[in-house]
C-alpha cells in the first residue's frame, strides 16, 4: 500500500471513530438555520438568515459561548415541505447540530417540528405563529407571538381604535396560519359587539380576487381583514381599489415585507397590521441591533429579521445557562441540556422586548400595530402582555 493511500485510509478510519465516540463534536456549537432563500416568500427567509448570521458573527467576535464558537449551517428549504423535511434530517443526522433555528413559515415549521421532536433536537422557530407548531412536543420553541394573540390584538384595534363595527374577512383557505388568525379575529370581534358581514376565501397562489371582493363590496363593510402573506395582500389591495373599495385593510405580520409595496403600490397605503417590533423602538437592545443590521446589510431590518435575531439570542442564552452539560461530547446529551435551559427562559431582553417562554414554550411579550405609509411603516401603538 502506498504512503498516500495509507494516510487516506487512516484519515477515513479516524473520522469514523470520531463520529462514533463524539470526538470532535466539542470544538464548536453547531446551529442549523432553515428558511427560504429562494421561492415565493424568500424575503421572510432572507431576513431571518441575515439576522441570525449577524448574531452569530457578533457572538463569535466576542469569544463565543462557553468558550466555543458557533458554527452556522444554513439550509434553503424554498418554503417547501419536502425540502424542509430533508433539511432537518440532514442537519440532525449528518451535520450533528446542537439546535435548529427555523423554519420560517408555519406549514414548514410543523414539518420540521415533527422531525426535531422525533429526533429530540431543540428547535426554535423565529416566525411561525400557528399554535400547533409548539404543540408538536417539548423540544419545540418559538420567539414570535402566536396567532390567537395577533388575532385578538387586531380585533380589539379594529373595534376600539378604528371604531369599526362591521367587517369582512378574506382568508387563505388551505393555510393554517391564515385560517387560525381568521378564527380568533372573528370570535374576538363578535364578542366585542362587532359583526363579520362577509367571509370569503382564496387559495394560495391565486392572482384574481375580484369575485370575492365583489361579494364583499355588496355587504358594505367598514374594513376588511386579510390574514395572509404580502404576496396576496398586495394584489388584493390593488384589486380593491380598482373596484372602488376605499376602506382600510387589516392584516397580520405576514404583511411585513418590502415586496408588499412592489406588489401593491400606493393601494396598500393606509393598511394596518400586527407585528412583533417597530424599527422606531427606543429600547437599547433594539437600537443596537438596528444599527448593526443597517451597517452590515445597508437597509433597515424588518420584523422577521428582529425575530430571527431574537431566536439566536434566546438560544445562545440557553446554551450559556446549560453550562457544562451543553459541553458534553455526546451531542444527544448536549441537546437535552439545551432543551431544558430553553424551557427555563425568563425575562430575557431581546430586540422585540422583554420575553419569557410560558409552559407551552411560547413567548409572553409585547406587540405593535403598524400603519403602511408612503416610505415604510408608521408606529401606531404598543400592546403589552
Amino acid at each position: 500500500m502506498s504512503r498516500t493511500r495509507f494516510l487516506s485510509t487512516l484519515l477515513a478510519v479516524t473520522m469514523v471513530l470520531a463520529a462514533a465516540t463524539g470526538v470532535g463534536a466539542a470544538e464548536t456549537f453547531k446551529v442549523g438555520v432553515v428558511g427560504p432563500r429562494t421561492g415565493p416568500v424568500a424575503t421572510y427567509g432572507l431576513s431571518v438568515i441575515n439576522a441570525v448570521t449577524l448574531a452569530v458573527e457578533e457572538l463569535n467576535a466576542a469569544g463565543g459561548v462557553l468558550g466555543r464558537q458557533i458554527e452556522l449551517i444554513v439550509e434553503d428549504n424554498k418554503a417547501d415541505a419536502t425540502e424542509t423535511n430533508n433539511a432537518f434530517r440532514k442537519l440532525i443526522s449528518r451535520d450533528q447540530v446542537h439546535a435548529i433555528i427555523g423554519a420560517v413559515v408555519t406549514a414548514n415549521s410543523i414539518v420540521g417540528a415533527q422531525v426535531a421532536q422525533m429526533m429530540k433536537v431543540p428547535m426554535i422557530t423565529p416566525t411561525s405563529t400557528a399554535e400547533k407548531v409548539t404543540q408538536e412536543g417539548d423540544y419545540i420553541f418559538r420567539s414570535c407571538l402566536i396567532d390567537p394573540v395577533q388575532g385578538r390584538i387586531m380585533a380589539n384595534f379594529a373595534y376600539n381604535s378604528l371604531e369599526v363595527r362591521e367587517i369582512a374577512c378574506l382568508t387563505a383557505q388551505s393555510n393554517d396560519y391564515s385560517v387560525g388568525l381568521e378564527e380568533v379575529f372573528t370570535k374576538t370581534f363578535e364578542e366585542l359587539g362587532g359583526k363579520v358581514v362577509a367571509s370569503e376565501s382564496y387559495s394560495e397562489g391565486d392572482q384574481d380576487f375580484k369575485a370575492q371582493l365583489t361579494k364583499i363590496r355588496a355587504k358594505k363593510p367598514e374594513a376588511i381583514y386579510v390574514p395572509g402573506y404580502y404576496t396576496e395582500a398586495g394584489l388584493i389591495a390593488r384589486q380593491m381599489r380598482q373596484l372602488g373599495m376605499d376602506l382600510p385593510i387589516l392584516g397580520p405580520d405576514g404583511f411585513d415585507s418590502p415586496k408588499l409595496f412592489e406588489i401593491g403600490g400606493d393601494a396598500v397605503f393606509g393598511s394596518y397590521f400586527t407585528n412583533h417590533y417597530s424599527v422606531e423602538t427606543e429600547d437599547e437592545v433594539s437600537l443596537r441591533f438596528v444599527d448593526s443590521y443597517r451597517a452590515k446589510f445597508g437597509h433597515d431590518p424588518d420584523g422577521f429579521g428582529a425575530l430571527g435575531y431574537d431566536a439566536a439570542l434566546i438560544l445562545f442564552d440557553a446554551i450559556e445557562r446549560a453550562g457544562d452539560a451543553a459541553l458534553a461530547k455526546n451531542v444527544a446529551t448536549a441537546r437535552v441540556a439545551i432543551r431544558d435551559a430553553l424551557a427555563g427562559t425568563k425575562n430575557i431582553n431581546v430586540v422585540t422586548g422583554t420575553l419569557t417562554l410560558d409552559e407551552n414554550r411560547n413567548p409572553i411579550k409585547s406587540a405593535v400595530i403598524l400603519k403602511v405609509v408612503d416610505g415604510g411603516y408608521e408606529f401606531v401603538e404598543r400592546i403589552d402582555p
